[in-house]
């Protein structure tokens, strides 16, 4: 669709973009990406035909660029450039349908049905109908933006140059926007080629990007292999960290906040956080922590500062137990958004914690433990499913700056040692009459403070790994201890 061949080029004779050299095809939707003052602008200006090449050649569907008239490009091309002063008073309606010049033949072509039908489509899409006798000087930012986006797509091109699309709109037009340009590529053939300042927009929404750093090109592949976090790093001249999205497999950027922890007093977990009261356990952090958990409220990793285990009674219907859990934790005046909230059908009075300290590590554990749905994991197929609140569920609070993998690790090592303590108190599977490894609706939660000494592992013979299997293995063994005094009593 597209070929640039060594193009270099810039404003009076100064060169911005130095030997650029890429070749977009139909249907792509193609981002280019690079810091303020990088030649995005300039690369654009001369992909439409608006900048004079220095030196180099583009090929746009096999023909040179200079070969067009303004007005035969304009019937493929369209170009929506950043937004600028609008000084003519027309309607919206008027605005768009500039965009179908490229189309008529002469001057005093008389306006088509098949005009009104295409500016009627592309203002639906756009979501500007509603606007189209209004004057467009009373439009705020973000309207004007979609009017000339309307105006551009009015051409019906083959290929449309964007220069920050999404600049005006707000976060619901960003999103219907890019939708629509997305949808357009894949269903219509539309090829795309956009700037982006957004990293984050670029990674979900484009094919390919193409990075830019003075004029020349750093690396042009797919999102996942541009967006590395030492290559932004380094480009942006700013601190970042690359993550995941959490629904599509697309790379996503975040920026770290500079601040010095050292003016933050350092987080002690102990018992004063503990608080037990009526049919729960509450532990209240000072600040917030970075959470692993399987909870019925906030499973999964999060930043929380309240934890909850809440005592049911063991004929508490589970069918709907997360919305009845986010409604318990309002009425008990508690955010279910910054809380972590689980069940259990132990008695709360059986709960065992403690502090366990090595050196620079310090955690501090809570465990509730009963043995009223043991199971034994290897024969867990001979149960049938009964959705039941978890028996043993198992707190571990650290002071440090943990590693995903040390979050992943730390479950790991948790439940090696939650296992060995049921081994040794010889707790049996009633169905399988085999020893359990657990109940069959456990839970367990990794927090972190993120701050102080970096913990990149939690293994067993870890530092770290070795406080948390000496910890829960003491503190399962303890509150398994007090539950089974208690039924004897």
């Amino acid at each position: 669709m597209l070929t640039a061949e060594g193009l270099t080029g810039g404003y009076l004779n100064k060169p911005i973009l130095k030997d650029v050299s890429f070749q977009v095809d139909q249907g792509e939707f193609f981002g280019i990406l690079g810091p303020n003052g990088s030649g995005k602008t300039t690369l654009l200006k001369m992909l439409s035909g608006i900048l004079p090449l220095q030196e180099g050649s583009i090929l746009f569907k096999g023909k040179s660029l200079q070969s067009y008239s303004p007005k035969q490009l304009a019937k493929s091309m369209a170009v929506l450039p950043q937004l600028s002063s609008q000084n003519f008073a027309y309607s919206v309606k008027e605005t768009v349908s500039v965009g179908r010049y490229a189309h008529h033949k002469g001057w005093f072509q008389t306006w088509s049905q098949e005009d009104e039908a295409v500016v009627q489509r592309v203002m639906q899409q756009t979501g500007v109908s509603v606007l189209q006798d209004k004057n467009i000087l009373e439009l705020s930012g973000g309207e004007r933006q979609r009017v000339f986006l309307a105006q551009a797509l009015a051409q019906e091109p083959e290929i449309l140059l964007l220069d920050e699309p999404t600049n005006h709109l707000d976060l619901s037009f960003q999103k219907e926007l890019l939708d629509q340009l997305k949808a357009w590529t894949i269903e219509n053939g539309l090829t795309v080629i956009s700037i982006f300042h957004d990293l984050n927009l670029a990674g979900l929404y484009c094919d390919r990007l193409l990075l830019l750093e003075n004029g020349i090109i750093d690396i042009e592949h797919i999102p996942n292999e541009v967006l590395k976090e030492e290559r932004i790093k380094r480009i942006y001249r700013t601190h970042i960290q690359k993550i995941p999205h959490p629904r599509v497999a697309a790379p996503q950027i975040v920026l770290l906040p500079v601040h010095d922890s050292h003016n933050h007093s350092s987080t002690a977990f102990d018992e004063s956080m503990l608080e037990q009261v009526e049919d729960r356990i509450i532990f209240h952090s000072p600040r917030p922590l970075k959470c692993m958990s399987s909870g019925v409220v906030g499973s999964g990793f999060g930043w929380y500062q309240t934890f909850v285990n809440r005592h049911v009674d063991k004929s508490y219907n589970c069918h709907h137990h997360q919305e009845e859990m986010v409604q318990y934790l309002r009425d008990k005046g508690m955010d279910p958004v910054n809380s972590v909230g689980m069940m259990t059908a132990v008695f709360l009075e059986d709960v065992y914690y403690r502090k366990y300290e090595d050196n620079a590590l310090s955690l501090f554990i809570v465990v509730t433990a009963g043995l009223g749905n043991a199971v034994d994991a290897s024969k867990s197929y001979e149960h049938s499913f009964t959705p039941m609140p978890g028996t043993i569920n198992t707190w571990i609070f650290i002071e440090g700056e943990m590693s995903d993998e040390a979050y992943i690790q730390s479950i790991m090592t948790a439940t090696e040692s939650k296992v060995k303590a049921l081994f040794d108190l010889e707790v049996y599977d009633s169905v399988t009459n085999s020893l359990a490894t657990g109940t069959s609706t456990d839970s367990i939660l990794i927090a972190s403070t993120q701050m102080g000494e970096r913990i990149t592992y939690a293994g067993t013979i870890t530092p770290l790994g070795k406080l948390i299997g000496k910890g829960v293995y003491e503190c399962t063994t303890e509150a398994i201890k007090k539950s089974k005094e208690r039924v004897r009593k």
